[in-house]
């Protein structure tokens, strides 16, 4: 169904329903039933059908279907139906699409600031955190403003689901110093790119479903994605074994959920409403998904697929902050990045504070009750 036939329908069913009082039986017949019709929103996401995220944007659709009663169906397509996976942005734009499930990195290439969103500098603040300065810190107020005032673009987004922090990723042999990085051909995307060219890897930007391919063919002899669950799914462990897990690439990312804003405004203001508000509702049921699924198929590939598990070194931590310091006065001769930059700076100080000061020592305690698990 197009955008133009939907939004047709909505208006003929909203004067329809102001005409019926005075209309005859037999003529309230028709626009009763179309009125029953849902409004079918077209969400492509940048996953595959086979990929966690596939499920988790189905997830939302579900929300949506029950909030509103069955009046509006979100149809989730796989990455590739419509569009490619890095060019959803501009098909919600363009009103190809309705919607998309995706996240920005993935249109860093039209704006760096992109990545301010999710994949930029860690100050401190995990995924959590910084989703909360999305909604609360002043965030989201910055991502309209470079969406729709710099950009110029008719989309509306929203950011949902913490990620937790990405692993630092998959190697075919050990990686414990910076030394050890040097040479290789990496796969990341958006500003980790350039922090990880600092490291002393070349970076390819590959979509996730051609990550493992391209190991294959030897493109690429490192690379990460997201979580383990999508590394599993991908493969991962048919083309490495040593899989490092913390780093600082990408350690607060969430979801994007992109609307079309003029297909959107067009929609009664409840269902505006819904499509917002179950963002944070499938934020939820996503996170308590995440647990259990990336847990569960961690602890397969280690004792399934034979995959050696490491959290990463101090020393490549400490180099990948060092590699930050270097970017971040870069990014902020943008006045845009610099006050986006100066806004996450500022949350983070006053929050993050709270946070770590308020936190027990949880591997601590982890330990205590699991002794010998943890191998930190």
């Amino acid at each position: 169904m197009t955008i133009e036939t939907q939004l047709n329908r909505r208006s003929f069913i909203k004067k329809s329903a102001l005409l019926g009082g005075t209309a005859a039986g037999g003529v309230l017949a028709a626009p009763a039933v179309l009125a029953q019709a849902p409004i079918v929103v077209k969400m492509q996401t940048s996953w595959g059908a086979s990929n966690i995220w596939d499920e988790f944007a189905k997830d939302y659709a579900q929300r949506v279907d029950e909030m509103s009663g069955g009046r509006m169906k979100i149809e989730v397509l796989p990455a590739g139906a419509v569009v490619a996976a890095f060019q959803v942005l501009d098909a919600v734009n363009d009103g190809v699409l309705d919607a998309a499930h995706s996240v920005p990195v993935y249109w860093y290439g039209k704006n760096k600031a992109a990545s301010l969103f999710g994949t930029g500098p860690v100050f401190g603040g995990s995924a959590t955190t910084m989703l909360s300065w999305f909604f609360a810190g002043g965030g989201e107020a910055l991502y309209d403003e470079l969406t729709q005032d710099i950009m110029g673009l008719d989309v509306k987004g929203y950011l949902g689901f913490p990620m937790f922090a990405q692993p630092f990723g998959w190697f075919k042999g050990e990686v414990n110093t910076v030394a050890d990085l040097q040479g290789f051909k990496y796969r990341t995307v958006g500003l980790a790119a350039d922090l990880m060219t600092r490291l002393g890897m070349s970076v390819a930007q590959l979509p996730g479903g051609e990550i493992v391919p391209a190991m294959e063919r030897g493109v690429i002899d490192a690379f990460e994605f997201n979580n383990p669950s999508s590394d599993k799914d991908f493969g991962a462990q048919d083309v490495a074994k040593n899989y490092y897990l913390s780093s600082y690439h990408q350690a607060s990312e969430s979801f994007e959920y992109l609307f079309n804003r003029s297909f959107l405004e067009d929609l009664d203001l409840d269902l505006q409403a819904i499509l917002k508000y179950a963002v944070e509702a499938a934020s939820t049921a996503n996170t308590a998904k995440a647990m259990d699924r990336y847990s569960a198929d961690l602890k397969w590939l280690q004792d399934e697929a034979g995959v050696t598990v490491h959290r990463t070194s101090k020393e490549i931590l400490d180099a990948q902050l060092k590699a930050w310091d270097e970017l971040i006065p870069e990014l902020e001769t943008d006045p845009f990045m610099k006050k986006t930059l100066d806004s996450q700076r500022d949350w983070v100080q006053r929050v993050t504070y709270y946070e770590l000061m308020n936190s027990p020592d949880y591997a601590l305690a982890y330990d205590h009750y699991f002794p010998g698990r943890l191998k930190i």
